[in-house]
């Protein structure tokens, strides 16, 4: 996580240039030299410690209340963001009648969009279907690209004001993974507020949403459901006992998909610099060019981050997604 936070900070970091901004990282107890790499590289960020690993809920809850904005952004440490992420979203928000939550369109990192982005309130239903494999109802059918209410945002990027925070009570202590951002989401259309998705705006989430078919995720994810069908919903027994039948067994309908690693046999760096390090790591050729004219077959494209913007490179992983013929890899400034 270390390598993902750098990114992320640094794309913050290019993203609040001409915003009276403050970036508060809250460490949960890791265990890697995240927080030296923090203190070394960006002195300014506002670090917290904790000496336990309090959760995604109250790891968040501890860093909004050392915020001093009028605006929060909830944001995982595997987020990049481009240089106008945060622009636009505040010209969004200004003048907007009962703004709750605004979201953005996360792509993961191969540039495919991300529908936990948006989606619906999870009704009992639709938590069955999506048990099975029939996410349908789970996720809102707006259309990634536009821009519009919906009911829950992903906690990866939250983007409201700290007085709509407060007032509904921050994120759930009781959810430990999974499932707060439902209950923020929920919490806050309750209140009256409205929350809303951009489609313009896009980001990178690197990890994106686990899948149902690692069972820890599985057992974690219906857990927090359970939470939320207690908090919000008369108590529903029938739920109880069909989750706890249905992570023991849909393991045993579903076949684990294993996506087959794809053969490379160049690769092309897109930079005006030449890095002889990558020379020595690399297995297989290395051309060099400053913009990608076409995605040859079984080529591997590494952006340079010297060289392109963050929303270049967000642009470009988001143009290729999808593309059969290659793969996109981002190279970090250092």
């Amino acid at each position: 996580m270390r390598y993902f936070l750098e990114l992320c900070l640094k794309s913050v970091h290019a993203a609040i240039e001409a915003i009276e901004a403050e970036i508060i990282v809250v460490d949960n107890n890791s265990e890697d030299d995240s927080c030296s790499m923090v203190k070394q590289l960006f002195p300014d960020v506002k670090l917290i410690e904790n000496k336990d690993n309090f959760g995604f809920s109250k790891g968040n809850n501890i860093g909004v209340a050392h915020a001093k904005g009028e605006y929060l952004c909830i944001l995982n440490p595997d987020i990049v963001v481009a240089e106008d992420t945060f622009a636009k979203l505040l010209a969004f928000c200004e003048g907007k009648k009962g703004m709750g939550a605004v979201g953005c369109k996360l792509i993961n990192g191969m540039g495919e969009f991300l529908p936990e982005s948006k989606r619906n309130i999870p009704y009992v239903k639709a938590a069955f279907k999506k048990l099975f494999g029939d996410p349908s109802q789970y996720y809102s059918n707006l259309h990634e690209d536009n821009t519009g209410e919906i009911d829950v945002l992903v906690g990866a990027f939250m983007f409201l004001k700290k007085d709509v925070y407060n007032t509904v009570g921050g994120l759930d202590e009781d959810y430990f993974m999974y499932g707060e951002d439902i209950d923020l989401s929920y919490k806050i259309l309750k209140a009256g507020y409205k929350n809303y998705y951009c489609g313009d705006v896009v980001a990178i989430h690197y990890k994106g949403e686990s899948t149902l078919r690692d069972k820890h995720y599985a057992r974690r994810f219906y857990g927090a459901m359970q939470i939320f069908y207690k908090k919000h919903f008369k108590r529903n027994l029938l739920f109880d006992m069909f989750v706890s039948f249905g992570i023991r067994t849909v393991y045993f309908f579903r076949k684990v998909q294993r996506e087959k690693k794809k053969s490379v046999f160049q690769y092309v760096l897109i930079s005006n610099t030449h890095y002889e390090n990558l020379d020595k790591v690399l297995p297989k050729i290395l051309v060099q060019k400053n913009k990608i004219d076409n995605f040859e077959i079984e080529t591997e494209v590494i952006l340079d981050a010297n060289f392109l913007n963050h929303k270049e490179i967000i642009s470009i992983m988001h143009k290729y997604s999808g593309s059969k013929n290659g793969l996109i890899k981002y190279y970090q400034k250092r």
